[in-house]
Parts: structure tokens; C-alpha cells; sequence
């Protein structure tokens, strides 16, 4: 038997052990104290019925006046079997003739408790037979009066109602110890029922109920290992039976059910095994619960050797990223996003893109998180090559303008140069050396500058970006604006710079990337603006995120951007002017948010707008500053 099914025969036998004990011990004390109670009523009877016998064979002999016969008569009445004494008393309670001796002031006192046992109740309840407990033990006596007749008033007071009383001792051990023999008896063919009828008992639950209870358990082992097809026989019309065709029909539901769950389930994992991107599921201790074929081919590990691993692990997931997605995502709750590098056993380099969602358990907390491994190197290449065209483009729309600003000094530097050789060809006096002088400060004034000019373009123009390095925001905006000032001239649009006159704003970028942000923006701001327009540059420190950070405004009075166009405007070749490229947005916060900032947008049609690059600060050790 099961070791359940056992301790719940265990507990019903016990349970119908102590009913049936209880019942049958109740039973067999209300039989004693009834059988008791029966027996001494009868010798109540019995001695109520030979006192009367000894009282009228006594009244027989009182009349006759024959002293000897009476006493020989209560002698012989008190040698009778059972019988402790007999006594003939007088009207006063003086013993006349007894069957043995009595002890003067003894128990027939009227104030001792044997007497008080009747004579503390009225006359009109006092029985004729009682038992009375005494020094050597319970008695049953029995009193009779004589009654004073007509013929007894020739020697009595005829105005006494009784002439004396006849007190009659049995002895009342030998109807407790019948009681008690009784009691014994009753007692064991009770105990004999009762081992009987709960044997009876338990077989009965043994067969009609444990017995079937054992095949639902039976059957409940095997569904639950599995074997869905089991069933619970359900023969019967029973509370058993008709349980167990409940529990079949619940068997064929739960079976139904998990068919469907294993159907989804398989099409589930085919959806996800289709999937080119590598999917994990980790636990609150980032354990791998789930994977995909993408992420175990990525691993280069089976299944069942990554199950259970560690992500923290040596080739569960070859995860280089130094702020664990997952981690931030149980603290936070929210959604991370990080770009690793992976270099592959051959040493090529891969980079990947690490998505961590949480999956909620139903008290809201995570318990969860799944991540989505992304192989994203052709995607930035392609990024590259679109950087690479825009960079381009941007050039080629500010030729012109570096024409013309080159063309300026230049022309200047040639009219100096003509004037020295005039000068110097010519015979006039040496203080014309004056005027060469100022000619020749000027020329090289001009030469420096197309110099500077030059460098700004050539580093606009390099293909290769720098590493990450503390820039100033200040002079980079400074010099963006120095590129776009020939295209703003040339449209009639007023550059105003509000830039800080103390102080230096300090971030890490690529000064080469971060310059390509600025002249995007300012340009794309000149482009929007009428003749007569402006575009305002301002950079100020600002909060980011708690701690210290630069903000750079870029805002024009042109005709501005619709409100549901301000999400469109940063996707790739999505452009609101005629012949745009769509990719300086594009690349534009790509670059401002690989250095940690973003980029936020505020427009509406004909009032202008404003774009705002914010980036945390560093100082200068590089070094992040905390608000």
C-alpha cells in the first residue's frame, strides 16, 4: 500500500476505533449504572418483603405475650443468609431484641448519620428500605413499623399511632459485587463487538473505498509521468464512482489542454529557432533558461550543456559588454539597449547589438529577462558608407562657400603682392618701404588664414574617425561656424553665436564627428531660413540625468518642422527639403549617441525650430562631473 493511502487507513481505523470504543464504553456505563439501579430496586423489594414477613410472624407472637418465642424468633431471623442483624425497637428507639449485640449510643442513634439518612427527610419520603453506608461497609436496611391495632391497646397507649419498628440489615457488598460481575461481563463481550465490528469497519473501507481510492492515485501517477491516456475505472452508480467519471472528465480536459499547450509549444520554438537573432532567457541570477538555434550556433554550445549555465560563465554567451544589460534591467525594470564587440576564433571582429526586456511574473516585479542578440556589422558598414556619402555631400554642398572664402584672401594677397612689385620696380624714395611693409603684413595675414581654412576643411573632410577625446565644445562650434559663415553670406542668413564668455565646456566625442554634428544642424538650419533670416548657436552647462552635462541649441526663425514629422526626421532618407540626402539627422544622433547625449527636436509650422544636442560633461581628467 502507498505510504499516503496507509496513513490514511491508519487515521480512519483510529477514527472508527475511538468512535466505536467511545460508543460501546458509554453504552456498557449507562448498562451498569441501569443494571445497578435494577438490582437494588429488586433487593429493596425482596427486603421490604421479608421485613413484612418477620414483622407479622413477630406481631403473632407479641400477642400472645411470649418474650422467648420472639427472641428466639429475631435470633433466627438474623442467621439467615445475607442477612447482618435484625432488631426490634419500641416507640422510644430502645432495642428490645436484637440478633446480635448493640453498641450502647452506637449507630442507631437518632443523631448519628445511619439514622440521619431517612430521618433528614419528611415522613412522607422516607423509603422502607435504604442503603446506608458504615463503618464496615454499605448495608441495605429495611424498616417496618408496627402498627398500634385495636387488639394491641390492651399493653399500649391507643393514642400511639405504631408500637415500635422492625429494622431488617442485609448486606448491600454482595449486590454491588453482582453489579460488578455484570459490569465485567458486559464490558468484555463489548470490547469482543467492538474489535469485531471495527475489523468489520475497516475491511468494509478497505475494499469499497481505499482499495479505489488507490486507483485514482494510481492513476494520477501515471498522467502526471506522462501516460495521458490512463483513466480511472468508473463502474457504479457510488459517490466513488461518480467521482471517478468527474475525474476521467477532468483527465480528458487537462489532456485536450496540454495537446494544445505542446502544439503551441512546438510552433513556438520553430518561430523562434527561425529567428536569425541569437534569443536567451536568464533568471533573477541570470541563468539560462531558454535559448534558440541562433544563440547556441553564436555560442558554439549544445543545449543541454548551456541550460542552467551562468551568463557570467566562460562561453555562455561571450558577452563583452562591461554594463551587464540584464542587470540594469532587474534593477530598473526597463528596457537596455547596449553595442558590444566580438572577436570570432578566425580574428575577425563582429559587433553586435544586445536588446534585455523583462518578462513580468503577475506581482509586477521582474523575473525575467530575455535578450536579443543581433549581428549588426553589416549594418555598420552600411552606416560607414553612409556617414562616408554624407560626409561627401556635405563637402560638396560647402565647395562654394570655400571657394569664395578662399577666393577672398587670395585676391587680397595677390593685390598685395602686384603692389609690392610695383613698388618695388619703381625709383621712388626709400620711405615707400613703408607701404611694402604693410602689403607684405597684409599678404601673409591672408596666407595664414587660407591656411586655417584649409586644416578645418581637411579635418571635415577625413574619412577615418579619431578615438574618443576631451573636446571643447566652445572652439568646435566656433569653428563649425566658420565653415557654414560663407553658405550663410552667400543665402543672406545672420549666424548669431551665444556662447559662454567664461568658462570651458568640456565633453568626450570625436572632435572631428561632434564638429560634422554641428555643421549638419547649423547648416540645415540656414538652409530653412528665408533672406533675412537667422540662426542663433548657444552652448550652456545643463542637467543630464543627474549629473553634469552641456547643452547646444541650434534654433532658426525658418519655416519649422510638423509636429508628427519630429520622429520621421532622424529615420535614414527622410528628408523635408527638396534634393536632401536624409542621412545628416540620421547620423547626426547616431554619432551624439554613441558619445552617451541624445538629441531632442522642438518645432511647429512657421514658428522656427530648435534642435538641442545635450552630452555629460567631463573635466579636465576626463572624468565625469556629478551635480
Amino acid at each position: 500500500m502507498r505510504p499516503r493511502l496507509a496513513r490514511t487507513t491508519l487515521a480512519l481505523a483510529a477514527g472508527i476505533t475511538a468512535a466505536v470504543t467511545l460508543a460501546s464504553a458509554a453504552g456498557a456505563y449507562l448498562y451498569s449504572v441501569r443494571h445497578s439501579r435494577t438490582l437494588l430496586d429488586t433487593a429493596r423489594r425482596s427486603a421490604v418483603g421479608q421485613a413484612e414477613l418477620i414483622r407479622g410472624a413477630l406481631e403473632h407472637a407479641m400477642l400472645e405475650d411470649n418474650r422467648t418465642l420472639i427472641e428466639q424468633m429475631v435470633t433466627a431471623f438474623g442467621r439467615e443468609p445475607q442477612v447482618l442483624g435484625v432488631m426490634l425497637l419500641d416507640r422510644e428507639g430502645v432495642v428490645q431484641f436484637s440478633s446480635g449485640p448493640v453498641e450502647a449510643g452506637g449507630e442507631l442513634s437518632l443523631e448519628s448519620a445511619t439514622c440521619q439518612a431517612c430521618h433528614r427527610h419528611p415522613p412522607a419520603q422516607r423509603a422502607s428500605s435504604r442503603v446506608i453506608e458504615t463503618r464496615d461497609g454499605s448495608i441495605l436496611r429495611t424498616v417496618v413499623p408496627f402498627r398500634n391495632r385495636p387488639e394491641c391497646h390492651g399493653c399500649h397507649d391507643p393514642a400511639a399511632a405504631i408500637n415500635g419498628v422492625l429494622i431488617s440489615d442485609l448486606n448491600a457488598a454482595e449486590i454491588e459485587a453482582a453489579a460488578n460481575r455484570d459490569l465485567r461481563w458486559m464490558v468484555g463481550v463489548s470490547a469482543a463487538i467492538t474489535l469485531l465490528l471495527i475489523a468489520a469497519i475497516g475491511l468494509v473501507v478497505r475494499l469499497a473505498v481505499l482499495r479505489r481510492l488507490q486507483r485514482f492515485e494510481t492513476t494520477a501517477r501515471q498522467i502526471a509521468k506522462g501516460d495521458l491516456s490512463r483513466r480511472v475505472p468508473a463502474s457504479g452508480t457510488d459517490t466513488i464512482s461518480w467521482l471517478a467519471r468527474e475525474f476521467n472528465t477532468m483527465a480528458d480536459a487537462i489532456t485536450g489542454l496540454v495537446g494544445q499547450v505542446r502544439g503551441e509549444r512546438e510552433r513556438l520554438e520553430t518561430v523562434i529557432n527561425s529567428i536569425d537573432d541569437g534569443i536567451v532567457v536568464l533568471d533573477a541570477t541570470r541563468r539560462v533558461v531558454a535559448a534558440n538555434n541562433a544563440f547556441l550556433a553564436r555560442t558554439g554550445r549544445v543545449r543541454d550543456d548551456l541550460l542552467g549555465c551562468s551568463c557570467r560563465g566562460e562561453g555562455a554567451g561571450a558577452c563583452t559588454v562591461a554594463d551587464c544589460p540584464t542587470l540594469a534591467c532587474l534593477q530598473t525594470g526597463e528596457r537596455q539597449i547596449r553595442i558590444c564587440e566580438r572577436q570570432q576564433p578566425d580574428g575577425s571582429v563582429v559587433w553586435e547589438e544586445v536588446h534585455a526586456s523583462r518578462l513580468a511574473a503577475l506581482s509586477g516585479d521582474p523575473t525575467h529577462v530575455v535578450e536579443v542578440w543581433r549581428d549588426i556589422s553589416d549594418r555598420r558598414a552600411a552606416e560607414a558608407r553612409l556617414a562616408e556619402s554624407h560626409r561627401l555631400a556635405s563637402l560638396g554642398l560647402l565647395a562654394s562657400g570655400f571657394s569664395h572664402e578662399m577666393n577672398t584672401p587670395l585676391g587680397t594677397v595677390l593685390a598685395c603682392v602686384e603692389g609690392i612689385v610695383r613698388e618695388a620696380g619703381s625709383d621712388g624714395p626709400a620711405s615707400d618701404w613703408t607701404y611694402i611693409r604693410e602689403n607684405a603684413s597684409t599678404a601673409r595675414d591672408q596666407v595664414l588664414r587660407c591656411r586655417g581654412i584649409t586644416q578645418q576643411f581637411l579635418r571635415m573632410a577625413r574619412g577615418a574617425p579619431a578615438d574618443l577625446q576631451i573636446v571643447d565644445v566652445t572652439s568646435t562650434l566656433a569653428a563649425a561656424m566658420r565653415l557654414i559663415d560663407p553658405t550663410a553670406r552667400s543665402r543672406g542668413v545672420a549666424l548669431l553665436a551665444d556662447l559662454p564668455s567664461s568658462g570651458v565646456l568640456r565633453v568626450r566625442a570625436d572632435e572631428a564627428e561632434l564638429q560634422h554634428v554641428f555643421v549638419n544642424l547649423i547648416l540645415n538650419a540656414v538652409q530653412a531660413c528665408p533672406s533675412g533670416g537667422a540662426v542663433r548657436i548657444g552652448a550652456k552647462p545643463a542637467d543630464f540625468g543627474g549629473a553634469d552635462g552641456v547643452r547646444v541649441t541650434v534654433s532658426d526663425n525658418g519655416c519649422g518642422i510638423a509636429t508628427d514629422d519630429h520622429r520621421r526626421i532622424f529615420e535614414p532618407f527622410c528628408s523635408m527639403r527638396p534634393g536632401g540626402t536624409g542621412l545628416g539627422l540620421f547620423l547626426s544622433l547616431n554619432t551624439v549617441r554613441r558619445s552617451g547625449g541624445d538629441i531632442a527636436v522642438e518645432s511647429a509650422p512657421g514658428a522656427g525650430s530648435t534642435f538641442a544636442v545635450v552630452l555629460p560633461a567631463v573635466d579636465h581628467n576626463g572624468e565625469g562631473v556629478r551635480a
